[in-house]
């Protein structure tokens, strides 16, 4: 009788179509979820015209979405290590389109409102669950470079956001940005059928015919045959409470990655909420303003596949430090007059060490926890992050109503990343000191 443990025949398999099909699966689902996350930034400046909004009003607005993202990750994290990672992405997925959908009927910022937080419940949820099976999926020697490419589709849907408001917006008005949400509910049923559960799911529930199949799929040169005895080396829970997560020499690294999480969404929230409407009172057109939220996710998008390769190669914790101290120079540089060229170039970088680094926070995360509460470990992280996010835009209409000068809204955007940088050396701090915690990217 043959035995093969799960976690091992996942650690050492080929790269192969299984995996191309999980990674281009998951980084659909989130290049949908950019979309909703940033279509916020691009309407906003609309918005505040049509609904004669104060910045302090217009920060609030755009932080109901990110209240309800908050509580999406700490209800659907744990949620899904009990009723399967593919449930929980479905009904994310199907959540956060529907209510987005149907924000382009709002006809006040109420209605509005309300409809962002549902949207935001879905999108809270989805995140933290597509990269942990991306995650589970992947790989050791290429984890962090596969899970980065698969969350660059986060930053894919915020430039598709950014280039379709630049053509729609002056078109049909801000509701048509809305009404495109609905295309993606059209792709429910493909993505159900191919999307695979959970391994470790699976073998929790008994369901090893299943497994077996995903295994003969993902190494089919192990030969595995319905006689095949098939192992997981980890205890068998079906969710931890939050408390489990700072045991066992993990408290410190997990409150400095709620440190990293809270000052990394913050700025990518200010910065995706109102760097078109910053641009737009230094004088530049609402196109232009717009084309500058363009390149914020492309250097989002390039910002995580360059740290997640550096990551494969180096300490991932090391590169999430460097990655934010860079952030904090280059969005503080933002607020100084430069040629147009140098102002792109600043802001491709300040949205890969942003946008990018927030991508890389959530491999370093699912690579920390074991693989029994890594959903759980990941919707923590993501839902004080979202605390973070809930701040950025509030902090953005405050700058912007007490009429700061350009250069001291973005050093105030900046901060953050100079405290994310501290917590993460103190995290590789407490890596030494808890030889017993395993971190993959530190161990390769």
């Amino acid at each position: 009788m043959k035995t093969l443990d799960v976690n091992e025949v996942i650690e050492q398999a080929r790269f192969g179509r299984f995996h191309w099909m999980v990674m281009s699966l998951c980084a659909l689902l989130l290049i949908f979820d950019g979309y909703d996350l940033f279509i916020y930034g691009v309407v906003l400046p609309v918005l505040m015209d049509e609904w004669n909004l104060t910045p302090v009003q217009a920060g609030a607005l755009g932080s109901y979405a990110l209240f309800g993202m908050m509580f999406g990750a700490f209800v659907f994290g744990p949620l899904a290590d009990k009723i399967g990672r593919k449930k929980g992405v479905m009904i994310c997925f199907a959540l956060f389109s529907l209510a987005t959908f149907l924000n382009g009927f709002a006809s006040s910022p109420t209605e509005f409102g309300v409809y962002r937080f549902l949207a935001g419940l879905g999108c809270g949820g989805l995140m933290p669950n597509a990269v942990a099976l991306m995650n589970e999926y992947s790989p050791k020697r290429s984890r962090s470079t596969l899970v980065a490419i698969m969350f660059s589709g986060y930053s894919l849907g915020g430039l598709l956001s950014a280039a379709i408001g630049i053509y729609m917006l002056p078109r049909f008005g801000w509701q048509s940005m809305f009404f495109c949400a609905a295309i993606p509910l059209l792709l429910l049923p493909f993505i159900v059928w191919k999307l695979p559960e959970s391994l470790a799911f699976l073998m929790r529930q008994g369901q090893e015919e299943k497994a077996r199949r995903i295994v003969q799929t993902l190494a089919p040169e192990m030969g595995v045959s319905p006689e095949t005895v098939l192992t997981l080396h980890e205890q068998k829970k079906t969710g931890v409470p939050m408390l489990d997560l700072v045991k066992e020499g993990r408290l410190l690294g997990t409150l400095m990655i709620w440190v990293a999480f809270f000052c990394c969404l913050l700025m990518v929230y200010a910065l995706g909420s109102w760097l078109p409407k910053l641009m737009a009172n230094a004088g530049y057109s609402l196109g232009s303003s717009l084309s500058f939220l363009v390149a914020l996710n492309l250097g989002g998008m390039f910002g995580a596949i360059l740290g997640g390769w550096l990551g494969d190669r180096f300490s991932l914790p090391k590169v999430v430090a460097w990655f934010f101290l860079v952030s904090a120079v280059s969005i503080t540089l933002l607020g100084f007059k430069s040629p147009t060229l140098v102002l792109y170039v600043l802001i491709v970088i300040a949205g890969a060490t942003t946008i990018g680094t927030q991508i890389l926070l959530y491999a370093n995360t699912a690579q920390f926890y074991p693989l029994s509460m890594r959903s759980s470990g990941l919707g923590w992280a993501s839902g004080v992050g979202r605390i973070g996010a809930i701040a950025g835009p509030f902090l953005g209409g405050t700058l912007m109503a007490a009429k700061l000068p350009l250069q001291m809204n973005f050093m105030a955007f900046a901060v953050p990343g100079v405290v994310a940088m501290l917590a993460f050396l103190m995290f590789m701090v407490s890596l030494r000191s808890s030889p017993k915690v395993a971190l993959n990217a530190v161990a390769g």
